[in-house]
């Protein structure tokens, strides 16, 4: 398990987003004190003032401490004491909002976890690293996908050269919950991602294969060159793609490819990898997330599991693991694993000592302009007739 650093205290945690109705700022809340590192003491819960206030009392957030907007919450925190006022920010509301919120607080000083993609287009996502790097503070996005146990676990196979080589990465996220069109019905969700002023210029490809791409460039480090996509609007009168499929060229000559859905009967979350390397290969799905599947030609297929004890873990494997096996641990759990490793740089900047802010365990914001940029290419290549463009990012990192 890893060592936490030193501080005599919680972390004070303040949501921005995650009002009635929300379902992923409820799993901010939950991951962020599942470890008892933190506390959720303030709020703007929703971008209606009256709202805002109305759902404080479902997070038991005092009602000194609901505020009406980021600004206010800026305000209100900066006016309390310094061993009183928040730590971090948590921004879990639609995309078109994440730049205002994420910079204002990161300019106030304040360390930042901002939902994916991290903001409504890449010149904002710039923007926003400079920013950062100004600041000093640290900043982590949720690609929460990072922070399961097996995916580390592979990770750190796949850099230490257990498979060798990797020439081919193949992941896929497949929904079917937009097959009609569930935005006509004022659905909440449904509405702000199918909508290009509140989503972007991307649907499907900018909600689920940003967590897609994200997976096979964190568990293979391999760096990317070029992308070709294709995406669809098989929805009639839908305005974002809900359909597409990307092939990816990676600087050491593998191929990639990434195919998002979320217009295919029956299927849930299925997010799933694949990779291959010369010397073997490995296989893992989200919807059964304590399982990975590794093989080798000529020898028996071997099933990993999530086993804190077994001597087949490594330390990024075991390090983001809470439960004995046989004890599942899924969603929450690795959203947790996130907020946990961005504590330890938290912690280590409120205590003054140097932190690493590039090749961070937990996405940061360079894995954030990296995902926009991604965006970016796909919705040109598409544009293009899937013509191939660069994907590799200035910030983009190992």
């Amino acid at each position: 398990m890893p060592t936490n650093p030193p501080l005599n205290r919680k972390l004070r945690m303040a949501l921005v987003g995650g009002g009635q109705g929300s379902f992923i700022g409820r799993v901010h809340a939950t991951a962020a004190v599942l470890d008892n590192r933190a506390a959720l003491v303030a709020g703007a819960l929703s971008s209606n003032p009256e709202r805002a206030k109305a759902s404080a009392a479902d997070y038991d957030i005092p009602l000194d401490r609901a505020y009406g907007s980021i600004r206010e919450l800026i305000a209100g925190e900066l006016a309390r004491p310094a061993d009183d006022r928040i730590d971090f920010v948590s921004v879990a509301t639609p995309n078109h909002t994440h730049f205002e919120i994420a910079k204002a607080a990161v300019e106030a000083g304040f360390n930042v976890i901002c939902d994916k993609p991290m903001t409504f287009d890449l010149t904002q996502a710039e923007e926003l690293g400079k920013a950062v790097d100004k600041s000093g503070v640290v900043f982590a996005v949720s690609h929460n996908y990072t922070g399961y146990p097996l995916v580390r676990q592979a990770r750190e196979m796949i850099l230490s050269g257990e498979l060798g080589e990797i020439q081919a990465i193949r992941v896929q996220y497949i929904q079917g919950w937009l097959r009609t069109r569930l935005e006509e019905s004022d659905q909440k969700q449904a509405a702000w991602r199918t909508d290009p002023k509140r989503s972007g210029i991307a649907g499907c490809f900018g909600d689920i294969a940003t967590h897609a791409y994200n997976l096979g460039r964190y568990m293979s480090g391999l760096l990317p060159a070029e992308i070709a996509c294709q995406l669809k609007t098989f929805e009639p009168g839908r305005q974002l793609d809900d359909y597409g499929t990307a092939m990816v060229r990676y600087e050491n000559g593998a191929l990639g490819i990434v195919t998002a859905s979320q217009i295919s009967h029956g299927r849930e979350n299925d997010l799933s990898i694949e990779i291959d390397g010369t010397k073997g290969s490995l296989q893992w799905r989200q919807e059964e997330p304590n399982a990975m599947i590794v093989r080798q030609n000529g020898q028996p297929h071997r099933i990993y599991t999530r086993d804190p004890n077994a001597p087949f873990m490594n330390g990024s494997g075991k390090g983001a693991c809470r439960l004995p096996s046989g004890h599942p641990e899924a969603f929450f759990e690795a959203f947790a694993n996130v907020y946990r490793s961005a504590y330890d740089a938290m912690c280590l900047r409120a205590s003054g000592a140097a932190f690493e802010k590039t090749d961070t365990i937990y996405p940061n914001v360079n894995d954030g302009i990296e995902g926009m940029y991604f965006i970016q290419q796909c919705v040109a290549s598409s544009q293009q007739g899937a013509a191939w463009l660069p994907i590799k990012h200035a910030r983009a990192r190992r």
